[in-house]
């Protein structure tokens, strides 16, 4: 078998490594056009369970990459005056030239061919390769050249980055955010070698012109570096090699594969250097290229499952990649923060650790967390404790008069088990046993304020006296036996409504015993949908007076709080989004006006709703679709509500259109919910893939959202929150019948969780930065 690669870095080399030891007998050769100590760059890193695969698939490259690699266990963040040091990391970091070097030893030990200096620029010329590996990087002409084929997606990100050195030695992978008369500056530096140190400097664009970066050369930008870092680097110089200000790329390739040749590492997908996972991605890439070559029986064959097995992986390392890269470009968001606040945000900000991952690693840092989360909560009037402060999931929260004992809620969720309109037993079982499973804040399912506004056949409603009496008896239910407080959320389905219950067909027309539907524009949500009546000004008032009858009939329930639903493409959300506002009078066009009639409806209600009760908005904060509302859009929609006497926003996505296409994952919609939150400056409920007590004091901790909603969750485990606080041992509200059960779970989850903590550390393999030092103890005590 005759294998071509082209590209002699990090992947192309331990492709050809793997690939020659698995075919002793082919014939490999990697073309290289720079010259073969040639690198650009300064230092790599890998984290522990990266050296674990090298380990497994090469040993000896393995063994000679670890001799060379500076170790270290900590990540220090510096952030106005403070630092703050988080252990258990497990990172190394080596140099890149002496990476190739050693990467091309044992590639000719093993008999692979290496040629530099050779500029191949069409497969042509090896038309008698098997196999031909395209790793020429993120600039790759042979992506360019099949970029029909390929079909890459490059998004060049808004900040501006230079990647430079330093003879400063350094004990942890460093964070520097540093204020300047321009605007913030970054620093991302770890050591590499003795006496070597990588450091990327990154800036947003205002900032970069401000600084008059514009036109520098290489050594006078790192003269301006040197002086705004000046106090740290400590009379160490800032080293230059093709240390060009640049925006990084963001590549994502359709395919991967075309013919026999197949794209690796940066020339297929980038990863954003805030995760340090470029060199992992490329050299992982040569792994499951390797497994697929040995378990698939054609070349054609083991390209296509390389393809079909990887993508994944990559794409989750993309996702975190991308996270992380918005916290970084819009890290002004938080500049105000508590220094340990901020210092929790940067080190969950890619959703890999959480607050429980960190208790186990850096617990002083945790507690340090706590404390400076209950001080703001002091701050707001509540008595509560700094010294042993519970977790931030279970502080209190006031909203005008309402206070909740903590931060989890009920999110809305249908139910579509009304009759007509009128909540039953059902609804008084589902809200009453998750109020006394221990949530802070129940929300209702959106309730219709009219016959024809709702979504389905099946939906709650609150417009005649039979609904309101149901609807009493529930509040009268949560108020009597929890401390839970009650939202009631009032909505109008627009033209989604007339639809047939969810599981028998979500979002699909009925096909008989339907109703007129109406919205902003005469648009069917599908093709086969009713069209919907565009509203007059008539219509307009009947509406909102519709919804004021039924504000008013939510006060005389005793509901705690009301919502208005202006997401998800029901009615006002029609309004609010241009791909299903097309009206050319004073409700369409601009962003202002589409949100004229969602204002003046919620106007209405806060005028009826008693002035010391809150309200709340939900919003759709992108539509996932293009030319439809984004997260800058959504912080306008904020402020807009804000204005209008807003105490929440309620931060959801999408569902606008049938055509959308969300970015799912754990904690997807929580991005939002930090931009409206930090951006807006109001307060904002998350929900979205949230799962896990540990996710909600992430969030919260990390100052993304002041309260959690989970759906999901709370419908399989309706004490999900009375669970949380066992876990926590954070004391919480229980009716008499339940203490027992409570006193119960409360004593046995202090054995339980001290038992799964001791198995997570003791599973927990070390560190090669723990080993090391291990290893050296006997030659120190000599």
């Amino acid at each position: 078998m005759k294998i071509a690669i082209i590209g002699g870095g990090p992947a192309g080399l331990y492709a050809a490594i793997l690939l020659r030891k698995q075919r002793p007998q082919a014939e490999i050769t990697v073309y290289e056009r720079n010259r073969a100590d040639d690198t650009f760059g300064f230092g790599v890193v890998f984290s522990d369970a990266t050296l674990d695969n090298f380990e497994k698939y090469d040993p000896p490259s393995y063994r000679r990459i670890t001799e060379e690699f500076a170790y270290w266990d900590d990540i220090a963040v510096h952030f106005r005056g403070t630092v703050h040091r988080v252990g258990g990391n497990g990172f190394c970091g080596c140099s890149r030239r002496t990476l190739l070097l050693i990467l091309q030893e044992r590639a000719r030990e093993l008999g692979v061919t290496l040629l530099f200096e050779i500029d191949i620029d069409d497969e042509a010329r090896l038309a008698d390769a098997d196999l031909i590996v395209l790793a020429d990087g993120i600039n790759s002409r042979f992506r360019d050249k099949h970029i029909e084929h390929f079909q890459p997606q490059i998004d060049l990100r808004s900040n501006k980055f230079a990647w430079m050195g330093s003879t400063r030695p350094l004990d942890a992978f460093t964070f520097i955010f540093q204020e300047t008369e321009w605007g913030p500056f970054i620093a991302h530096a770890y050591q590499y070698e003795a006496g070597r140190s990588t450091w990327i400097f990154e800036t947003d664009a205002e900032t970069f012109q401000r600084a008059g970066l514009e036109g520098l050369n290489e050594q006078q930008s790192a003269d301006r570096m040197a002086e705004i870092f000046g106090w740290y680097l400590e009379g160490h110089p800032l080293l230059i090699n093709r240390s060009m200000w640049r925006n990084f790329p963001m590549i994502r390739s359709q395919r991967w594969v075309k013919d026999n040749m197949v794209l690796l590492g940066d020339a297929k997908a980038t990863a954003h250097f805030s995760i340090g996972s470029g060199t992992k991605l490329a050299m992982e890439d040569a792994i499951a290229l390797a497994d697929a070559m040995a378990q698939a029986p054609t070349v054609n064959a083991a390209l296509q499952s390389y393809e079909q097995g990887r993508r994944e992986e990559v794409e989750k390392t993309q996702h975190a990649a991308d996270v992380s890269l918005v916290w970084f470009e819009h890290v002004d968001r938080f500049w105000d923060f508590d220094p340990v606040q901020f210092a929790f945000g940067v080190m969950t900000r890619a959703k890999a650790i959480t607050y429980d991952n960190l208790t186990l690693r850096a617990p002083e840092f945790v507690r340090e967390v706590d404390k400076a989360f209950a001080k703001q909560v002091r701050a707001k009037g509540f008595d509560v404790d700094l010294d042993k402060p519970v977790a931030p999931m279970f502080q209190p929260l006031k909203l005008r008069e309402m206070k909740v004992a903590n931060r989890a809620v009920v999110s809305p969720m249908c139910m579509y088990s009304a009759k007509e309109g009128v909540p039953g037993d059902f609804h008084l079982v589902h809200y009453g046993s998750r109020a006394i499973g221990g949530a802070g804040l129940i929300f209702t399912e959106m309730t219709c304020v009219g016959r024809e506004a709702r979504i389905t056949p099946g939906c709650t409603g609150l417009w005649n006296d039979e609904q309101q009496a149901a609807w009493t008896r529930i509040v009268e239910f949560v108020h009597a036996n929890s401390s839970a407080k009650i939202c009631l959320q009032l909505g109008h389905a627009g033209r989604k409504g007339a639809t047939k219950l969810m599981w028998e067909g979500m979002d699909r027309p009925l096909e008989e015993g339907g109703w007129d539907v109406i919205s902003a524009s005469p648009l069917p949500y599908f093709p086969d949908s009713q069209v919907p009546r565009e509203m007059d000004r008539a219509a307009m008032d009947r509406v909102k007076a519709e919804f004021v009858a039924a504000t008013l009939r939510g006060v005389a329930c005793g509901f705690d709080m009301l919502e208005l639903h202006c997401a998800h493409g029901y009615l006002l959300a029609s309004f609010v989004s241009p791909l299903t506002n097309t009206r050319t009078d004073e409700y369409g066009g601009t962003l202002a006006n589409r949100l004229r009639y969602p204002l003046e409806v919620f106007e209405a209600m806060r005028a009826a709703w008693p002035a010391h009760k809150p309200m709340s908005v939900r919003i759709s904060a992108t539509d996932w679709a293009a030319g439809g509302i984004t997260g800058d859009d959504a912080v306008a929609v904020a402020r807009a509500f804000g204005e209008a006497g807003v105490d929440l926003v309620d931060v959801s996505t999408g569902q606008t259109v049938r055509d959308a296409q969300p970015v799912y994952g754990r904690m997807f919609q929580t991005p939002f919910s930090d931009q409206v939150r930090n951006e807006a400056r109001v307060a904002t409920m998350c929900v979205g893939n949230i799962t896990t007590a540990d996710q909600v004091n992430t969030i919260l901790a990390a100052g993304r959202a002041d309260l959690v909603a989970l759906g999901r969750p709370h419908l399989v485990d309706p004490s999900f929150t009375m669970r949380a606080a066992a876990w926590y041992g954070a004391d919480i509200a229980c009716p008499p019948q339940y203490l027992p059960g409570k006193e119960q779970i409360f004593r046995n989850s202090v054995r339980d969780r001290q038992d799964f903590e001791d198995l997570k550390v003791k599973a927990k393999p070390k560190t090669r930065a723990e080993l090391k030092a291990e290893a050296t103890k006997p030659l120190a005590a000599e």
